[in-house]
């Protein structure tokens, strides 16, 4: 039987807003209720960020805690993964949440362009969260916008920095950063094999590409990433009614490759969770 899949939904990420699509969670309240719908529809990790009141990003440990209460509560089991991404802080307010010991937290390695800025992840900085997350007891994810994320994560696991098996996710089709180009992929995935033997690994496609990326990882034993923080579209036409659906065109691929979509309690197994 082929290995399940695991599948993450980003819920709201940083950037989509209600006037992109009206079905983004930007409330406590919204994020919750979106998230269990995905949940119910097969996905086993939660991947979130938080908003103010007018929809820009915060991080705001207190806004963190109610979503961590409200999807323990709603969504029994379900990974939460909280994100230290660059658009929601500066320093080391980008790592205010981790005290509240989520299952995981997203962790990027090195520095890379974006649409319309300079994504910094300057090292002493990548230190510190990292050593927060050993020090929480938070299992990073390496999000991977460029080869030399991978290496700089094999480098940290050697030292120390990163505990227990890494967890590489591969970022694809950010605008200026890695386009989503099938051979760079294949040589991820060997590079990730290569310097992590057995170790589970996933893939997020931005924008027309998530559907891409969704393919290519279940069809190469990995896992998926989906969710209107990446992607507010069906299709070119079509505005995503919620997470939920997303979640369910991710769950017919895994029907087409013959993966069974992994359970909450499978996925903390794959990953080396409690």
């Amino acid at each position: 039987m082929a290995e399940p899949c695991i599948i993450c939904v980003a819920i709201t990420g940083s950037v989509p807003t209600k006037t992109d699509n009206p079905a983004v969670p930007t409330t406590v309240e919204e994020q919750i209720e979106s998230t269990q719908e995905a949940f119910e529809a097969g996905a086993a990790i939660c991947h979130a960020h938080v908003r103010n009141d007018d929809e820009t990003p915060s991080s705001d440990p207190e806004k963190f805690a109610r979503l961590k209460e409200g999807l323990e509560k709603h969504c029994p089991g379900m990974i939460i993964q909280f994100s230290t991404g660059g658009r929601s802080g500066a320093g080391k307010t980008r790592g205010g949440m981790l005290p509240l010991r989520p299952d995981m937290a997203s962790l990027s390695v090195g520095s890379n362009n974006f649409p319309t800025r300079v994504y910094e992840n300057p090292p002493d900085l990548v230190d510190w969260l990292a050593a927060e997350m050993i020090e929480y007891d938070v299992k990073p994810e390496i999000e991977a916008f460029d080869l030399s994320h991978i290496l700089m994560a094999a480098e940290m696991h050697k030292k120390g920095k990163i505990k227990d098996t890494p967890y590489v996710q591969f970022v694809m089709g950010v605008k200026n950063a890695m386009p989503a180009d099938r051979d760079v992929f294949d040589f991820y995935v060997k590079t990730v094999n290569r310097l992590f033997p057995g170790a589970p690994w996933c893939a997020a496609g931005i924008g027309p590409n998530q559907i891409v990326l969704n393919d290519w990882a279940i069809s190469s034993g990995g896992h998926a990433r989906t969710g209107l923080e990446d992607n507010v579209r069906m299709d070119r036409n079509t505005l995503a009614p919620s997470n939920a659906a997303l979640v369910e065109c991710t769950a017919n691929i895994c029907a087409q490759y013959e993966r069974p979509v992994a359970t909450p309690a499978q996925a903390r197994a794959i990953l080396g969770l409690a």
